[in-house]
Formats: structure tokens, C-alpha cells, sequence
């Protein structure tokens, strides 16, 4: 056996049969492999640091022109993280209580040359449900009462018809409705009429009067961002809790910041993604498009995850019988599942607890919970609603936290119709064992995490099915 070279492979030796082809079919080639891994040394590297939700932190040697979307990719490399293409870069400023998810395709150090000394600025990784919500469901996100298109246009559009809209450049819809904006160098706010066009945002200086003499100019895209205020009242002085704002590039402070609120989320929610629909246009779908480029006959609005060549080879089979059988009904087969994973679980259990106490077994349920992503010990209701609201307001965003009023319950917090709604679990006691409740009783768990699987695949008493958990992430 000859002593192996330094730099042989297997992918360098063509004789030589590769074992694990699927290895070499990532679908992050093609992002890394263009814009990290063979040009990076002969391109201008720098440092950059990214946080996630539980404060730790990783600093990353990059090359100068990368994207967002390639940190995030780089991350979920390192980290072993599975990409849903959800994850996002965020930039959050401390001191004035503003944040803003960065697009996939601006550049991160661009990003950065707009941070002044005054302020701490820092970027998050985490999950955003909601970055690419509206192109899947745009009737939502744009409310009737608040959309208007061009007389010429027919009042009823299909979904694709108010997406085609809003990327034209010949046509764009008009967003109008009522938002408090802060009057210049006064701590006031002042209720007006605005209009976001193509050329820019509006507001009336007369009512709702959309005449040109009435519109006062208020606001440009080209040389500002677009921030949500993370902090309600707080620090603004703002009538409502649903502010946002624009700052100009490389300002400190709240001195240049134009800010406005709106009177709830769907409000604040439609002239948000309105105004980055007017600013980015035809790249945010292209950014949406990207991780599906490739699969051919596979549209984004129907994808299925992709499985590796050994997952296709297993079938769903059951044993119960004298005879094993193929099971076919994919419905059968996911139930079977869902009932496999609860039998393991509760023979973990009597493994854990050696000595087989009914107690012991109790207090294995109470606290089987903890090791799950999706639950948050100690946490407030603010708390819950922040990190709800920073994973994105999409139907199922979710997670399980401790009832500060009492401690002997659980509060399963949910995201529906861009609210954040509470539901408490309670614990009932019946002939000597522990359930858990969401509905006085009707459906009883014997622990918190087969309940979240079985609202995972039933709506029951909720406004809809659990889907994406918020999870504090370590990096």
C-alpha cells in the first residue's frame, strides 16, 4: 500500500468510484462556489461579526463583496443548520431601537459603510418567515380598502396580476391611507393622508385630496432604508406600538430619521412591503426564484423538499401483523409515524427512570419539554411577541413559554392574521397521571411535545396549524 500524497482525492483520481455522490451535489454549490470559495484569494477579505438571538457570536473572515445571502449560507454550513431558505441577516441599532432585515443581495460591507461611531449597530442571524410571504400570498398582504390600480386596469386581478403589477415599470399600484408621522424637531405626531407612488411617498395637505396641488413630497428610496421600530412607544413617543421609518444613509441618531406609524399590523405590514416592492422591484423576485433555480418543472409555489438517494429507497412498512405490508396511504404512513416517534420517546422515559416510579415518570413529562427549540423557558409576553415578530408574522409562526400569572401552566403563543394570539395549556391531573390541555380537557397530552405535534397536524380549537417555531439559535 503505497502511502497516500498530500493533496491526492478521490475526486482528483478518476479510477477511482466516488461512494457518496450525493455529497458532491450540495445545492450550495453553486451560491459558494461563485462567490466565496475560488475567488476569495485574490479578492480583498474583511471581518465581520454576526450575533444570534442568545447574545453569542461568531466572527467571519469574508471577502469584501459578499452578499447577505451568502453569510447566511456560509452560517448554515459551519453550523450544520437545515436551509428552508428562511434564514436572513439582520441589522438591529441598539440605541434608537430600529432594525431591519438586510436583503439577500446587498452587499455586507456597503451595509456596514453606512454605520456611524454613535450608534451600536450589530447583525443578527436568525429566521424570517415573512421575507417572501407576499409573492405567495399577495391578497393578504394588500387589503382592498388600502390598494388602487390605474382606471384601465380590471378590479378583479388574480394573484399573479397584483404581483406582475407591483414588478412592472410601466404601471404600479397606488398605496393610500392614514399614518401618524413625527413632526421635524417637535416630540408631536401629526395624523395625515399618505400616498406612495412610483416617484415617491406623499401625504395630503388637504384631507384625503389626491389632487397634485394638495401632495406634499415626504419621502425617497434611493438613499435611505427602511427600519421597524422593535421598541413600540419606547423611545419614539409614537401612538401606536406599529412604527417604522426611513434613515439616510450614514446618519447617526434620530436627528434625519423620518418616522411614521400606522394603526395596526396589517396597516403597517402593506405599506412596508409596498415600499420594498417600489424600491428593489424585479430583484426581490429574483432573490425569491434563486433557491429553485435548477430544478426543472418545479414551481416555488409547490416545491417539495429534496431527498437524498438513500431516503428514496425506504418505504413505510408495518410489522403489527403476521405478515409485514407495504403501507400506500401516505396519510397512514405519516400517523404510523407520528406514533413510532411516541412510543420512542415513551421508552426513553422508562430508560431514564431506572427505577420505574410513577413519580419519577411524572416529573420525566413535566420536564421532557426543555430540550425543545420551539420552547422558552422564563420568557414574558413581550418577550414571546418580539421574538414572534422577528421570525416573521406568518400563519403557524409559534412557540411554547412559562405563564408568568401561574406557574403550573404552559402559554403556547401563535402567530394568525398578522396577530400574535395566546392560548393557555393547563396541566389536569385524572385517576393519577398528568395531561396537558389546550381545550378544558376535550384532547388531553401526556407532555407538552406531543401536543405540539399533534396541533403540528391538526388545526383542532387553533385558528390554524402550528408550522414555523421562533428558536434562539447559537452560533
Amino acid at each position: 500500500n503505497r502511502r497516500k500524497k498530500k493533496g491526492d482525492s478521490i475526486l482528483e483520481n478518476p479510477s477511482i468510484p466516488n461512494p457518496f455522490p450525493e455529497l458532491c451535489c450540495s445545492p450550495f454549490a453553486s451560491v459558494l462556489s461563485a462567490s466565496l470559495l475560488p475567488k476569495a484569494t485574490s479578492r480583498k477579505k474583511q471581518v465581520i461579526k454576526v450575533y444570534s438571538e442568545d447574545d453569542t457570536s461568531r466572527a467571519l473572515e469574508v471577502p469584501s463583496d459578499i452578499t447577505a445571502r451568502d453569510v447566511c449560507q456560509l452560517l448554515i454550513l459551519k453550523n450544520h443548520y437545515v436551509d428552508d431558505h428562511s434564514w436572513t441577516l439582520f441589522e438591529q441599532l441598539t440605541h434608537t431601537g430600529l432594525g431591519r432585515a438586510i436583503e439577500d443581495h446587498e452587499l455586507v460591507m456597503e451595509v456596514q459603510s453606512n454605520w456611524v461611531m454613535e450608534e451600536e449597530t450589530k447583525l443578527y442571524f436568525r429566521k424570517n418567515y415573512a421575507k417572501y410571504e407576499f409573492f405567495k400570498n399577495p391578497l393578504s398582504f394588500f387589503p382592498d380598502h388600502m390598494i388602487s390600480f390605474p382606471s384601465e386596469t380590471n378590479a378583479a386581478l388574480s394573484h399573479s396580476g397584483i404581483l406582475q403589477m407591483f414588478l412592472s415599470s410601466s404601471t404600479y399600484p397606488e398605496i393610500h391611507g392614514y399614518l401618524h408621522a413625527k413632526e421635524p424637531g417637535k416630540k408631536s405626531w401629526k395624523k395625515l393622508y399618505f400616498l406612495l407612488r412610483r416617484s415617491g411617498l406623499y401625504f395630503s395637505t388637504k384631507g384625503t385630496s389626491k389632487e397634485p396641488r394638495h401632495l406634499q413630497f415626504f419621502c425617497e428610496f434611493s438613499n435611505s432604508d427602511m427600519y421597524m421600530s422593535l421598541t413600540g412607544k419606547k423611545i419614539s413617543g409614537a401612538p401606536t406600538n406599529y412604527g417604522f421609518c426611513f434613515k439616510p444613509n450614514k446618519s447617526g441618531g434620530t436627528r434625519d430619521l423620518k418616522q411614521l406609524c400606522a394603526d395596526d399590523e396589517q396597516s403597517r405590514t402593506c405599506w412596508m412591503t409596498a415600499i420594498r416592492l417600489l424600491k428593489y422591484g424585479m430583484q426581490l423576485y429574483q432573490n425569491y426564484m434563486q433557491p429553485y433555480q435548477g430544478r426543472s418543472g418545479c414551481s416555488p409555489l409547490t416545491i417539495t423538499p429534496m431527498r437524498s438517494i438513500s431516503e428514496n429507497s425506504l418505504v413505510a412498512m408495518d410489522f403489527s401483523g403476521h405478515r409485514s405490508r407495504i403501507i400506500e396511504n401516505p396519510t397512514e404512513a405519516l400517523s404510523v409515524a407520528v406514533e413510532e416517534g411516541l412510543a420512542w420517546r415513551r421508552r426513553g422515559c422508562l430508560r431514564l427512570n431506572s427505577h420505574g416510579s410513577p413519580i419519577a415518570m411524572s416529573n420525566m413529562g413535566m420536564s421532557i419539554h426543555r430540550s425543545q427549540s420551539w420552547f422558552h423557558h422564563k420568557i414574558s409576553r413581550e418577550e414571546a411577541q418580539k421574538l414572534i415578530l422577528q421570525h416573521g408574522l406568518v400563519d403557524g409562526v409559534f412557540l411554547v413559554r412559562d405563564s408568568q400569572s401561574n406557574p403550573k401552566t404552559f402559554v403556547l403563543s401563535l402567530s394568525h392574521g398578522l396577530k400574535i394570539k395566546h392560548f393557555q395549556i393547563v396541566p389536569l391531573e385524572d385517576d393519577g397521571k398528568l395531561f396537558y390541555t389546550l381545550d378544558d380537557g376535550h384532547t388531553r397530552f401526556t407532555d407538552l411535545i406531543q401536543l405540539v405535534e399533534f396541533y403540528q397536524l391538526n388545526k383542532g380549537v387553533l385558528p390554524c396549524k402550528l408550522k414555523h417555531y421562533c428558536a434562539r439559535i447559537a452560533l
